[in-house]
């Protein structure tokens, strides 16, 4: 994510040494995650939030519902868009401006779990085919970046939907639609969640830290349904796998999943 985050070659194999002999920096197993922590409902003017935290990353998903026209291809159908922002608060790092090749990438990664789980009935957001329908604006902001903020994002982005409140609205005369102030809960039919491995030499673990992310070859982001469906892949960075590899980690992700999901639930509960 850092990019100009640079560690020192010493420091590198310092890491890939411990690695080798089946340690972390941080005395973690190879897949486990560091302590997680989800906090729902915390902004007022949002329609669901949560702020997320895995180790020292953290971030706060906003999510709002504001009425618009559908696309033309799915008349009938409400929008999702998500975006992310990687301030210079959370990272010296990040620079203000337009959105960076690293936040385009996060949203798209999270995106693609939350919308190919189909974990919400997007025919469900339309108020008029055609004409008028929901859109949910999911937005993270990166208050503080150590590593591994994409099963952060997936989270944070599906307890905030979990928590999200929709405005019930009345149809008018001329099609026209009247925002009422009682709210009705947004379904939601799964709860993915992603689990996100790093390749370092030819050691592979879970929940990268910053410094094991900066010096990580390749990264592969696979997320799964509470029904244990694999819905999405994403691999980032420049090395590569051994068709096996990608196998193998697919099955430690799964595992790993039941964990996070845990948390997940636990906060929702």
């Amino acid at each position: 994510m850092a990019d100009d985050y640079v560690i020192s070659e010493i420091e590198k194999d310092y890491i890939i040494a411990l690695l080798d002999q089946n340690k972390r920096t941080d005395g973690r197993d190879f897949n486990q995650h560091r302590e997680i922590k989800i906090e729902t409902d915390l902004v007022q003017k949002a329609e669901g939030s949560t702020i997320v935290s895995i180790g020292n990353s953290k971030i706060i998903i906003g999510i709002k519902a504001t009425l618009g026209a559908p696309f033309p291809d799915t008349p009938d159908s409400g929008v999702i868009t998500t975006s992310a922002e990687l301030s210079p608060i959370a990272s010296p790092f990040f620079e203000s401006g337009p959105p960076s090749e690293a936040a385009i990438e996060l949203a798209r990664v999270t995106d693609r779990a939350i919308r190919e789980s189909h974990c919400i009935d997007l025919s469900k957001l339309c108020i008029i085919p055609g004409k008028s329908v929901w859109i949910l604006f999911i937005d993270f902001y990166v208050l503080n970046h150590d590593g591994n903020l994409f099963d952060a994002a997936t989270l944070g982005t599906i307890a905030a939907l979990a928590t999200t409140k929709i405005p019930k609205v009345k149809l008018l005369e001329d099609e026209e639609v009247e925002i009422l102030e009682q709210t009705e809960p947004l379904k939601i039919d799964h709860y993915p969640v992603s689990v996100t491995t790093y390749k370092i030499g030819k050691n592979n673990v879970v929940d990268a830290n910053l410094k094991e992310e900066r010096v990580s070859d390749a990264r592969i982001t696979v997320g799964f349904d509470e029904e244990d469906h694999m819905v999405s892949l994403q691999k980032g960075k420049s090395g590569v796998y051994k068709p096996d590899e990608i196998m193998q980690i697919i099955k430690e992700s799964l595992n790993v999943s039941k964990n996070l999901r845990k948390e997940l639930m636990k906060a929702l509960s």
